[in-house]
């Protein structure tokens, strides 16, 4: 039999439950660029959605076995960006895009896998660094981590770009 156990609306609730105890979980936003990280009676601190995008990028980068970020168009823009001097630092976002909600983010991450590295494992370990760095560091619930594999790097594209001579400039 239900009885009532007080809640503010005078809900009836089994148990003596409140119906404002059960968590429900919040969609994701990616509205304005900062949102409530917390909030206390002495201020609130924010956090940008791109300082979540580096973090998480730069904790995807750290697990071995991960030899770039990124699709490769993003991944040609990117190197030809880090060859202008002055070329603007974004290297550390390619391939990372993040949604951030008051409480909560979620991250999508594009990857290129060193060939012979378990896609699996190493899918786990990205999550894994990825979801530790930016809870520890920001305070917010990552609730998902989405990896696309986008290509595999072979050493053998390595010795081809070094061993082909870079083409005189001047005669």
């Amino acid at each position: 039999m239900a009885q009532n156990s007080g809640t503010p609306s005078g809900q009836t609730t089994q148990a003596g439950t409140s119906s404002t105890e059960r968590r429900i979980p919040e969609t994701r936003t990616g509205g304005s660029p900062a949102r409530l990280a917390d909030e206390t009676s002495q201020g609130k601190t924010t956090i940008a959605a791109s300082v979540v995008q580096k973090i998480a990028g730069i904790a995807a980068r750290e697990v071995s076995g991960v030899y770039a970020m990124g699709g490769g168009v993003s991944r040609a823009f990117g190197a030809l960006r880090d060859r202008i001097p002055g070329g603007s630092g974004t290297s550390s976002t390619s391939g990372v895009q993040v949604e951030v909600g008051e409480k909560q983010a979620a991250v999508d991450l594009d990857i290129v896998v060193e060939y012979g590295a378990s896609i699996v494992d190493l899918s786990r370990a990205v999550r894994r660094n990825v979801i530790t760095a930016v809870e520890r560091m920001t305070g917010l619930d990552v609730i998902e981590v989405n990896i696309v594999v986008n290509d595999i790097h072979l050493p053998s594209e390595d010795e081809e770009e070094a061993s082909q001579p870079a083409p005189s400039r001047v005669e």
